[in-house]
């Protein structure tokens, strides 16, 4: 089985024997120790691992919750966001009484009550070309949970010439879209998206979605990025995922270069 540390990203010799999981954490992450592709060296890896999330909004709240469940050693968090009503029909990290607060700080709060053995970093900023190579280049893999076209196209730069895996995400209406770019010298967002939307579109409109789609295209997310650290299963690379809830149906598109 191929691990995370023959992937190009190659800190598991490394990092390995520092990382050795405690009793507690053994007892934590049992059910998925049990796996025979994960195990004890795979928990191990995800422990090591260092994720970056952009984006705590419907594609963030379950993203950052299922990593920090499984024991991904440290996230990192960007928004400069606060919490609105608006937010609550899909973006079940917050609650009503979360109203006003910087969404980074509510994350982070919860995630800490939900496993205390993961490290959380938030960023109360918004991700742009000041400070995305900064922020990135601290991370091995980025998951890109935003929802304007402008910085998904920022990511994608960036994450290309760092070499950091993008594990990429979309939602609209009942139907959403993943795939993952810069895995193992693989398409890119722009090789896929060539031609850039209008300036109106690129600075991001509100759309309509039904609350549930985030939960299907986040948890869909998180599970990808898990596959890449722990080396098990095929990575969704060169393939981009569609979803429509309306039918109930997935569709693979190939989208390999």
């Amino acid at each position: 089985m191929k691990r995370f540390g023959k992937t190009g990203i190659g800190f598991y010799k490394k990092y390995k024997s520092m990382n050795n999981l405690s009793e507690k954490e053994s007892a934590r992450y049992a059910r998925q120790i049990m796996l025979n592709d994960i195990g004890n060296s795979g928990q191990e890896l995800l422990k090591a691992a260092k994720v970056l999330v952009v984006g705590a909004g419907g594609l963030g709240a379950p993203v950052s919750q299922y990593l920090c469940a499984a024991g991904i050693g440290e996230i990192g968090i960007v928004d400069n966001d606060i919490v609105s009503v608006s937010n609550l029909q899909r973006q079940v990290l917050y609650t009503t009484s979360n109203q006003s607060r910087p969404k980074v700080e509510i994350a982070k709060q919860r995630l800490n009550d939900l496993n205390p053995f993961c490290k959380i970093n938030v960023y109360k900023e918004r991700l742009d070309a000041e400070n995305a190579f900064d922020i990135i280049s601290n991370y091995h893999i980025v998951v890109d949970c935003t929802d304007n076209f402008k910085t998904r196209y920022l990511l994608d730069e960036v994450c290309g010439k760092l070499k950091k895996p993008l594990v990429y995400g979309s939602i609209e209406d009942f139907s959403g879209q993943l795939t993952v770019f810069h895995y193992r010298e693989g398409v890119s967002y722009a090789s896929l998206f060539p031609e850039k939307p209008s300036k109106e579109l690129m600075n991001g409109q509100p759309l309509g979605v039904m609350g549930a789609i985030p939960g299907v295209i986040g948890s869909l997310q998180a599970t990808e990025v898990i596959k890449i650290i722990t080396g098990v299963g095929e990575v969704l690379c060169g393939t981009l995922l569609l979803y429509d809830a309306l039918k109930a149906s997935f569709l693979r598109i190939n989208c390999s270069e």
